[in-house]
């Protein structure tokens, strides 16, 4: 993995830190206060944390987790980035994915999009290959 699967990684990484330390101090300290917001933290930062490890093992197993993890992790931001709007009496406290990530300087929302394009365009190799193909281009060849 090189360039923008590198960087990729590197801010799951970052991000599955930050909300694992978030939910952790959320949960030991004031879970009484808001145990919907605070569970939903910990649940985006077990997400993140498989995420991660999906993007950088290889196969076709990882690759499937991969997208099964960003995708959860783009409907989690979506909606509970909408229902922290539209209902903010659900989320007293904040959560990773309230108000769409802004917390996050909205990472989680632009993340897993990048997350698809880049798993889309680096689908694993073919059993008894050595190297990832590319995304097949219009006319169904893959791209050189």
């Amino acid at each position: 993995m090189s360039g923008v699967g590198r960087v990729l990684v590197t801010v799951y990484g970052v991000l599955a830190l930050a909300a694992t330390g978030r939910s952790f101090v959320q949960i030991v300290s004031k879970f009484d206060e808001a145990p919907l917001a605070y569970a939903l933290s910990a649940l985006a930062a077990v997400v993140y944390i498989v995420a991660t490890i999906a993007l950088v093992r290889p196969g076709v197993v990882w690759y499937r987790v991969a997208w099964a993890t960003i995708v959860f992790e783009f409907m989690g931001v979506i909606v509970v980035g909408a229902l922290s709007v539209m209902m903010p009496d659900l989320f007293p406290h904040d959560t990773v994915w309230s108000g769409f990530g802004r917390g996050y300087l909205y990472i989680p929302l632009v993340l897993p999009v990048l997350g698809m394009w880049w798993l889309a365009t680096h689908r694993p190799a073919a059993p008894g290959s050595s190297s990832a193909r590319p995304a097949a281009g219009p006319a169904g060849e893959g791209a050189a």
